[in-house]
């Protein structure tokens, strides 16, 4: 496969989900080169050098799905749409995460990867049959041997993660039922270089798919894409349906009218991708210069959602502990810790912001709307948040 082609150059960042506890203040945090770069060839926008998923993804995982209102109904309504349309028997979630979306289905009825122990533990727990493994050729044969062919497969926001492609496919291929469909969810490229969403590459989003870059590899284990819908999830996603080419299944027009849509926007030119360095570039001045301009008022900023993507933006902007007081987060693995690379602390999310709190920088922008319902209060005493896309404001 030609090499990738550098576009953009995050810099020195930590890994994204590495909070840090009080006691590893005083330790050199690892840091990692995040350069992005797009093979021409097949389309893929990805990570110049992905790291280890053991270091990713292990058994100290902090994400949990199940803490976003927006995710456990968007899980739900797709559940509901699922038993409808397809009525499958039994289904497969590769990245199953802390249970948000096969809780939907009978017990009987779903299989759950997670290689993360401590979450695939609490779906376990719950009495569902998952498995702390990472999905790969070895592991599809096992299921395959123990459960037989499945009739459905979903994976959201996992096979991004995942550096070796024609693996993914590959098992799936084995594992998959001849009529059978799989599901995935991810973050869109198109609306990431749209929004200027470049929070959306940190160290576990080894991809950022676009349709042409995914039928790129497709086409090669005789898949195809069927249908796309368009989601407000994660700041723009795709979810693409797809089936094997002798599935008599007919393609949706939402295919064609995507891949109009990418190609008409410059997906499969390098000038878009230099493009968007630059205004990422324009972004970073911009965002810091929000924040010291606050701060010379005295006035004081604090974080909400300590996320991932916060992880990015915080450290490429050089955004520390001294211009945001702290972040508040819901997720308990990530209280009492602190921000990875920026040290910034993170407490409880306790439903009230205190009351000489100014401005609220949105780590977790992509749930605004959810955020906005929650904090009336703040907002009709006159707080104000701090966004980064699709430029930085007030807001």
């Amino acid at each position: 496969m030609k090499k990738n082609i550098n576009f953009l150059d995050l810099g020195l960042q930590p890994l994204a989900n590495n909070y840090i506890k009080k006691n590893q203040l005083i330790n050199k945090e690892k840091k990692y080169r995040l350069k992005i770069g797009v093979n021409l060839k097949t389309k893929l926008v990805s990570i110049n050098k992905p790291i280890s998923s053991k270091i990713m993804f292990n058994n100290r995982y902090p994400y949990r799905s199940s803490k976003s209102k927006t995710m456990i109904e968007s899980f739900k309504n797709l559940s509901i749409l699922v038993n409808k349309k397809f009525k499958p028997n039994k289904i497969l979630e590769i990245g199953s995460n802390d249970g948000s979306f096969i809780k939907n289905f009978s017990k009987k009825k779903v299989i759950g990867i997670e290689p993360c122990s401590n979450v695939e533990k609490i779906t376990k727990k719950m009495g569902f049959n998952t498995y702390p493994k990472y999905w790969n050729y070895k592991t599809a044969k096992q299921l395959l041997k123990k459960n037989g062919k499945v009739n459905l497969i979903y994976s959201a926001n996992t096979i991004s993660h995942i550096k070796n492609l024609d693996e993914v496919f590959k098992s799936i291929n084995i594992v998959l039922d001849d009529h059978g469909v799989f599901i995935i969810e991810d973050p869109s490229l198109l609306e990431c270089l749209k929004k200027n969403t470049y929070d959306q590459f940190y160290n576990e989003h080894i991809y950022v798919f676009s349709l042409v870059g995914i039928e790129s590899i497709l086409n090669k284990y005789n898949f195809e894409v069927f249908h796309i819908e368009n989601l407000k999830i994660h700041g723009g996603s795709n979810r693409y349906f797809i089936k094997k080419k002798q599935n008599k299944r007919k393609i949706n027009l939402s295919v064609k009218i995507q891949r109009k849509k990418e190609i008409k926007y410059g997906i499969t030119k390098l000038s878009t991708y230099r493009k968007f360095a630059r205004r990422v570039k324009s972004s970073r001045k911009k965002l810091k210069n929000i924040f010291i301009k606050i701060n010379s008022k005295n006035k004081k900023i604090i974080g909400y959602g300590a996320t991932a993507k916060s992880t990015t933006i915080l450290n490429y902007c050089k955004i520390n502990n001294n211009l945001i007081s702290y972040f508040v987060d819901t997720t308990k693995d990530k209280q009492n810790k602190y921000t990875p690379g920026t040290k910034i602390p993170i407490f409880k999310y306790s439903g009230l912001i205190e009351k000489n709190v100014d401005f609220i920088f949105l780590g977790a922008w992509n749930f605004k709307e959810e955020i906005f319902e929650k904090e009336k209060k703040f907002i009709k005493r006159g707080g104000k948040f701090i966004i980064h896309t699709p430029v930085p404001k007030i807001i």
